[in-house]
């Protein structure tokens, strides 16, 4: 049986990384970057944010340490998550075939700190990397 306790702390961390995630958002509809996906999950891997940049589609992986002495959150983003990113995006283009022949990158938002400070990493990493 779950313990209740493990339960609250899960919904809670959801909570809070749900806002992060929306922060993140925020800060790339200021920066002119429009809305296509949201938490589009695959067997693969999921995609926080799938955003268009003019004719660029772009896939954002949105990092929340709250202590930033682990590592930000762009370190954290390992060479098997970067495959799981990619092949969750390959997913994405494959459902989405009006996508299939837009440029693609992938970008990270990482956000540290009570209340979170936003550092938005443009073409973090490449699906070739």
């Amino acid at each position: 049986m779950p313990n209740p306790i493990d339960r609250r702390a899960a919904t809670a961390k959801r909570r809070r990384g749900d806002a992060v995630e929306q922060l993140a958002r925020d800060l790339l509809h200021a920066h002119g970057l429009r809305d296509v996906a949201r938490n589009a999950g695959y067997r693969v891997g999921e995609l926080d944010l799938v955003m268009r940049d003019g004719t660029t589609l772009v896939f954002v992986e949105v990092r929340y340490r709250r202590n930033a002495g682990y590592g930000g959150g762009a370190e954290s983003i390992d060479a098997r998550k970067r495959l799981r990113l990619v092949r969750a995006a390959q997913v994405f283009l494959s459902r989405h075939p009006r996508w299939m022949a837009a440029p693609c990158r992938f970008d990270v938002v990482e956000a540290s700190g009570e209340p979170p400070r936003l550092q938005w990493i443009r073409d973090a990493f490449r699906a070739d990397d």
